[in-house]
């Protein structure tokens, strides 16, 4: 990552802390750009902003409890007032791919369950169409190789992704994720609700209808 990009990152962090006031619980969302707003919060939440956090990930909350969040579990709460995480790509239409930290999966649900969600980008991520990315699908181990030949099947090209030890990367949920290259994709909808129909698929990343505020930090 560039120094230019890294800024760009920190300035769409920190403005999306505009939206967080004091009293609300805030979803944390996972990522590098996602990263760089704990922190941020975290340097607030010291100076005295009393909110509470609820994380999406075991690395975003070992992040938040380094900074001194107070954090609560999803199951705490109704409704979270924001949520405040990254994007892979959003479109025009606030149509996103999401899912390269690997925590798509519980971001979708602080996302659904969010009066509001504010999505952190750098102007790389704003693109026309998406398809760029990979779409990280997450699946049940046991699905993988029946999952891999559906997505083949609907045009794409799925990789199931590595982890660190050498092994399959394995999500907070315990499942796998295949990053499935598609190229680009003139109707989101339509393949999201296919990938929602496969069986075997726990979750998806193409991230749909959430109408979210983007905050794009630096210029293009």
């Amino acid at each position: 990552m560039s120094d230019q990009e890294r800024a760009a990152k920190i300035e769409a962090a920190r403005k999306s802390l505009d939206f967080v006031k004091a009293g609300m619980i805030v979803g944390l969302g996972s990522g590098t750009t996602a990263a760089e707003m704990v922190r941020l919060l975290g340097e607030r939440v010291r100076g005295g902003l009393a909110v509470r956090g609820v994380a999406s990930s075991t690395s975003t909350e070992a992040l938040a409890r380094e900074e001194g969040i107070p954090l609560v579990a999803v199951g705490e709460v109704d409704t979270l007032d924001v949520t405040i995480d990254g994007a892979d790509e959003v479109d025009p239409k606030g149509r996103m791919i999401k899912g390269r930290g690997g925590a798509l999966l519980r971001e979708k649900i602080l996302a659904a369950c969010s009066r509001r969600l504010v999505i952190i980008v750098d102007p790389r991520k704003q693109v026309a169409t998406l398809g760029a990315a990979p779409v990280p699908v997450e699946v049940t181990p046991f699905g993988v190789a029946f999952v891999s030949r559906a997505v083949t099947a609907l045009g794409g090209k799925p990789v199931l992704r590595a982890g660190a030890g050498g092994g399959p990367y394995v999500t907070d949920g315990g499942n796998q994720i295949l990053d499935c290259a598609f190229g680009p994709i003139p109707d989101p909808d339509a393949l999201g609700a296919k990938l929602d129909g496969t069986v075997g698929v726990v979750e998806h990343g193409l991230f749909l209808g959430f109408s979210p505020t983007i905050v794009v930090g630096g210029a293009r």
